[in-house]
């Protein structure tokens, strides 16, 4: 598994600012986190397109600034709404395209118990922004995200048989500590439908930690990453109150490439 880091954990610092501290700190892979509207430019995304070029370094995903809104764009009884919401996301993967990401992360439906879609339409609705993905070679990938309706395992394994190979996930581990979920269990309810993991640790006390600062087992991880001939990637996603020094996260990254190349 290539190791990288998300733009995310020096949030928020401007985009490019962060890019480029992380590029000075020697990573090459990376997910971009678009934060506005502004970073969907095409001269923008150019300029740092480039940067990451002149780098010799990559970009293997986008997370969209409009997670949030996503429930409101997608999964809401609003079929107009939802239609605007396609052509809106068609930004974001020529994003995708003009950056060389082949992922885009989803999250899906927030407060779901309290929405009035069934999960048969919410699955729906969801392929068909994975099939519109598909039309620019972008795979969008559903993350497991405490207090959205992807934070059961029980559901992403109900995803998984009812879409097949017309669906995908990206495991965060951080996310299932907090919703409660063995992070284990949720890696075999994604199975081989699995394309993207966002690493990060955690303790008793604290929830998102850098890897190797706490507690959770990456041999394991690795082990059975292994055994089920995971391709993808695995990104450093923490937050900037969970470490000190930016040098402090190529501290996590070796850890985890001492791990992650022995298996």
């Amino acid at each position: 598994m290539r190791l990288g880091v998300s733009t995310a954990c020096l949030y928020p610092d401007l985009l490019e600012h962060s890019l480029d501290l992380l590029i000075e700190q020697g990573f090459k892979l990376f997910e971009v986190f678009v934060n506005t509207f502004s970073e969907l430019q095409p001269e923008y995304l150019d300029d740092l397109h480039a940067r990451v070029q002149k780098a010799g370094a990559e970009i293997c995903s986008l997370h969209p600034f409009t997670s949030a809104f996503e429930v409101t764009l997608f999964f809401s009884e609003y079929e107009r709404r939802t239609q605007d919401g396609l052509k809106f996301y068609r930004q974001y993967f020529e994003t995708a395209n003009r950056l060389g990401a082949s992922i885009l992360v989803l999250h899906g439906q927030r407060n779901y118990r309290a929405g009035r879609i069934t999960e048969e339409k919410y699955l729906e609705n969801y392929h068909r922004l994975f099939r519109l993905g598909q039309e620019y070679g972008v795979t969008v990938a559903q993350e497991n995200v405490v207090q959205f309706r992807s934070e059961q395992s029980a559901f992403i394994r109900r995803m998984r048989k009812e879409l097949g190979k017309e669906c995908a996930f990206v495991l965060d581990l951080k996310q299932a500590i907090r919703a409660g979920e063995n992070p284990m269990q949720m890696l075999e309810e994604m199975g081989e439908r699995l394309v993207h993991v966002h690493l990060n640790d955690h303790t008793s006390e604290k929830d998102c930690l850098l890897p190797g600062s706490g507690s959770f087992d990456f041999s394991a991880l690795a082990k059975r990453l292994e055994e089920m001939k995971y391709s993808g990637n695995g990104v450093i996603e923490v937050y900037r109150d969970n470490f000190g020094k930016p040098e402090e996260l190529v501290q996590a990254y070796r850890f985890l490439s001492g791990i992650f190349s022995q298996k």
